[in-house]
């Protein structure tokens, strides 16, 4: 099924057009954005007025044109904050729904929250719970609390930044007495809401929606000095988007858009988002905040899709990362026998090389998902695999991952045939110790995936290893002779050997199943 959702903001109206899959998940297709700036005109006169009616109508038209190209089976269209409060917000409705036959619904602060925590709740992992979401748009604020189990509250604030922009900056850039006095009202208006929030102690601050995004890349580029390959689970500290601010705020709307990281579109409504997320961090006490590259639109679709088949969520907040891994795979057509054969033997070397490794739970997981997918470059050519399994995961819009654990994941596909250490020495975007870890997880993956060469299963335990001074001895339980297996152990095993400074050998044991069921056939003549 195809799926589109316009979600027709203050700022900026979104398109998102998807095919879903028989697992809940969906694949886009295509996206669109045009940033109209309606809640500045209804901020300032009440209304739309005939040009941004025009406007909104002829990027509607565009959206709905481009459902229909592909073939949507259902488009869900919605208004916010700035359709919701203009006095000919019902006469534009009507008029959509007459020329064009799509039917816009408005909804209000707290449907508008829903919908976007259940994105997030499915785009982030919640934990530690609970977790405060903002969402800032260009009329209002939302703000909702919840954990993987849903919504414990939602409120909705007249605090968008298109509407503290028209409010109280004039200047370029703005002067003290303006911030000062955007300073003043953000608190008031916040106080009763927060102080609400604060019973609840929010343990993880999270920001979707594009002012919010924008103000992550501009603090994640000042301090990494360079921009962040994804956006989607991106932190950033209190400290980071305090020293951004502090040239955000002193430079001119021409000069913010030319600061790396920012949406040059955005440049004129960073001061009033700076401001607002300053404040919550600080009067919740909040450290850092994760962003959700999802917001209301993917809400719309997650919510579109239950309708026909109900999401459980369930008790784990990681399980999304899981889940998001398989939907790539499947999406490219994996071979599932031979990947889950070699993540399963990959963490079993793992959990026998504790004593040689000393890495935690997450890199063992990032083990395992980075074996389920080291691989998918075949949906591509068999030749140069191993670089088209890196580029669909790095272009896989991967869930519940911050951008350094994508890298991981990515350089584990990339490097699981061959390359140095120096080659993976190389990367700037993880530090010495990731590093060193990167290298050992590769190490440990080309052993596993050596271990089903023959993509038949044929070593399926790695029951014992013995470490012997510096020999390391796998203890491989084999189905027959295992000889191709045997032949790619001896190719990949130098890397693990020069990390761990050890000398590999295997021994074979032969599975009892294995020789009974020859016996067996023995008997009957089919030997």
């Amino acid at each position: 099924m195809r799926i589109a959702a316009f979600d027709l903001g203050s700022n900026s109206f979104h398109m998102i057009l998807v095919e879903t899959r028989p697992d809940g998940s969906f694949v886009p297709i295509a996206k669109e954005r045009e940033m109209l700036r309606l809640g500045d005109l209804v901020a300032k006169t009440g209304e739309l007025g005939t040009e941004g009616r025009e406007r909104a109508f002829e990027v509607i038209r565009r959206f709905k044109t481009i459902a229909d190209t592909h073939e949507a089976d259902q488009i869900v269209a919605v208004g916010t904050s700035a359709l919701r409060e203009a006095h000919d917000g019902p006469e534009f409705v009507d008029s959509v729904r007459r020329k064009l036959g799509l039917t816009i619904h408005i909804i209000d602060g707290i449907q508008e929250a829903t919908a976007i925590f259940n994105a997030i709740r499915a785009s982030v992992v919640l934990d530690p719970a609970p977790a405060l979401a903002l969402d800032l748009g260009g009329g209002s604020l939302e703000l909702m609390l919840g954990d993987t189990a849903g919504l414990a509250f939602a409120a909705s604030v007249k605090l968008g930044v298109g509407r503290l922009t028209s409010m109280f900056f004039e200047s370029d850039p703005p002067v003290e007495s303006e911030l000062s006095e955007a300073r003043r009202y953000i608190e008031q208006e916040l106080e009763p809401v927060l102080s609400e929030l604060a019973e609840f102690g929010p343990r993880l601050l999270i920001g979707s929606s594009g002012t919010f995004i924008a103000i992550a890349a501009i603090a994640a580029t000042m301090r990494d000095g360079s921009e962040p390959d994804h956006l989607n689970h991106l932190t950033v500290s209190y400290e980071d988007v305090v020293s951004a601010s502090k040239r955000v705020l002193t430079e001119t709307k021409a000069n913010r858009a030319k600061i790396r990281g920012t949406d040059a579109r955005r440049a004129e409504l960073l001061p009033a988002g700076f401001l607002v997320l300053i404040h919550i961090m600080e009067r919740l006490g909040m450290h850092e905040i994760t962003i959700s590259g999802w917001a209301l639109r993917e809400g719309l679709i997650l919510r579109t899709i239950a309708e026909h088949d109900p999401t459980d969520f369930g008790d784990d907040p990681r399980s999304i990362r899981r889940s998001s891994v398989l939907s790539l795979c499947h999406r490219c057509n994996w071979n599932r026998d031979h990947s889950v054969q070699v993540a399963e033997l990959a963490t079993q070397i793992f959990d026998a090389t504790m004593v040689l490794h000393e890495m935690s739970a997450r890199e063992r997981e990032l083990l395992e998902f980075g074996a389920l997918m080291h691989d998918l470059g075949e949906h591509i050519s068999r030749t140069n695999h191993d670089r088209h399994s890196a580029y669909l995961i790095t272009n896989g819009d991967l869930r519940g991952f911050t951008p350094k654990e994508v890298r991981i994941l990515t350089m584990l596909a990339r490097y699981h045939l061959r390359g140095s250490e120096k080659s993976v020495a190389k990367d700037p975007v993880l530090n010495s110790v990731e590093l060193e870890h990167l290298l050992k997880l590769i190490g440990i993956l080309r052993i596993a995936d050596a271990f089903d060469a023959s993509h038949s299963g044929e070593v399926m335990k790695v029951e014992v290893c013995e470490l012997l001074g510096r020999r390391v001895l796998f203890s491989l339980a084999v189905k027959n002779e295992a000889e191709l297996e045997l032949w790619s152990m001896h190719r990949k095993k130098q890397l693990f050997e020069r990390v761990f400074d050890v000398e590999c050998e295997t021994r074979l044991e032969r599975s009892r199943m294995s020789k009974l069921t020859a016996l067996l056939a023995s008997d009957i003549g089919l030997s």
